[in-house]
């Protein structure tokens, strides 16, 4: 049985975000992996393991956001098989005041035997800091 490509990965990964599905999206990672936020904001930079992974993905699905779209728009192949990088688009509305909102973001995914060893995604903290109204969320 041939392993899931990178793309396959990341297409159950859109389909599990969408579905707020926090357990399937853990599922995802290596029982080692990694989320890395660089740009950070009021969410932790650094996420390691998958049971760590698991309850940060359910701290995000209550959060006050519906997503209404997730889409890679852009699949960047590596010389390394194992890497690549997405460009996304975020859609949604923060529900407690009803502001829509897209994010952009770049992803950097180290991907092997279609575990996710390594996601670091580089989005801009400000667009959570613009919804909230917190002037701290995003510096």
């Amino acid at each position: 049985m041939q392993a899931d490509t990178p793309a396959d990965v990341l297409a159950r990964r859109r389909q599990l975000i969408l579905n707020r599905d926090a357990d399937g999206f853990a599922a995802l990672f290596a029982p080692e992996g990694v989320i890395e936020m660089p740009f950070g904001g009021p969410i932790p930079v650094r996420v390691e393991g998958r049971e760590a992974i698991r309850e940060n993905a359910r701290q995000v699905v209550a959060l006050p956001l519906r997503l209404e779209d997730f889409e890679v728009v852009e699949l960047h192949q590596t010389q390394d098989p194992e890497v690549v990088i997405a460009e996304t688009r975020t859609k949604g509305t923060m529900t407690m005041t009803g502001r829509s909102f897209t994010a952009t973001s770049v992803q950097i995914f180290r991907i092997r035997e279609g575990q996710i060893l390594l996601f670091r995604d580089f989005a801009d903290p400000r667009v959570l800091a613009d919804l909230t109204g917190e002037p701290g969320a995003g510096s």
